[in-house]
């Protein structure tokens, strides 16, 4: 049973403040390239977004793993204010460059890297490892979907905001994660507007016996359509739970019920073509 999150989100370790600085983009990344140097080696391991409604895998998300497949709390919990900026650095790098090589190429399958706003020392220039990793593997930046969390601390607002707008400058998908587990979900939203919200697993459970929870979710898609926000679910382990899901009308759906993530793989979806093509679901 999927009762824990088995998919640790990269969150930042202790609250810290956001550094402020009238540097160049070419100067203004020193936090990534001063920081200490890592000192454990980690990869990533992959789950499928499913398109319900197109029996298609829409997405990966790539998740933090160590490189024999230790949990990600692992691997986090080794993360220090000192190698906060280059990890963040390294994670989006090494979820990229595993996808250029993984993803069914000349597709549109998305992929999601989750990051960390407080972690990001200047938009433009913090993100440039990335484009450059993106160009080398000859991924388009309409593909890649950058989550950050709900349950993030953020300490400046209108820094985030700046990060969501240089992010969709570039050409790439934002998701706003965990959306329903705090107390800012819907000021999160009016604020930053992204282009996706993941519903949190612990509203999800049992949605298809609790009717408490399907007004809620129902009310949630209803919003989210009107400010052409589109909506994934995470955490489905049953097939009840995915067809009451899709009859709200959410067909973006995450969870052990479709695929157990894969280390450096992208694990097989019964009834869904990775390379998007529309198939006969199987039950």
């Amino acid at each position: 049973m999927q009762r824990v999150r088995d998919w640790t989100r990269l969150s930042t370790p202790a609250p810290r403040r956001i550094m402020k600085t009238d540097a160049t983009p070419r100067t203004a990344c020193r936090a990534c390239r001063d920081g200490a140097d890592l000192d454990f080696s980690f990869t990533m391991a992959f789950q499928p977004i499913v398109d319900v409604a197109n029996a298609r895998v829409w997405g990966y998300e790539a998740l933090v793993r160590g490189p024999d497949g230790q949990s990600a709390g692992s691997i986090l919990s080794r993360v220090t204010d000192e190698t906060l900026y280059r990890f963040d650095q390294a994670a989006r790098v090494k979820a990229i460059e595993l996808a250029g090589r993984l993803f069914p190429p000349g597709g549109d399958t998305k992929l999601s890297i989750n990051f960390m706003p407080n972690a990001v020392y200047e938009p433009a220039a913090c993100i440039r490892a990335s484009l450059e990793a993106a160009r080398r593997v000859g991924f388009d930046n309409g593909r890649l979907n950058f989550e950050f969390t709900e349950n993030e601390r953020f300490h400046d607002i209108a820094h985030v905001q700046r990060i969501v707008t240089e992010y969709r400058r570039q050409g790439f998908l934002t998701a706003l994660d965990d959306f329903g587990a705090g107390y800012a979900g819907l000021g999160l939203l009016a604020n930053f507007r992204p282009d996706l919200i993941k519903i949190d697993m612990d509203l999800v459970r049992g949605i298809d016996a609790d009717a408490g929870r399907r007004t809620i979710i129902a009310g949630i898609n209803q919003i989210a359509r009107a400010l052409g926000v589109a909506v994934i679910a995470e955490g489905i382990e049953t097939a009840a739970e995915a067809e009451a899901l899709h009859g709200l009308g959410i067909d973006l759906l995450q969870g052990y019920h479709f695929a157990r993530p894969a280390l450096e793989a992208l694990p097989p979806v019964a009834g869904f073509a990775a390379d998007g093509a529309p198939v006969k679901r199987v039950a």
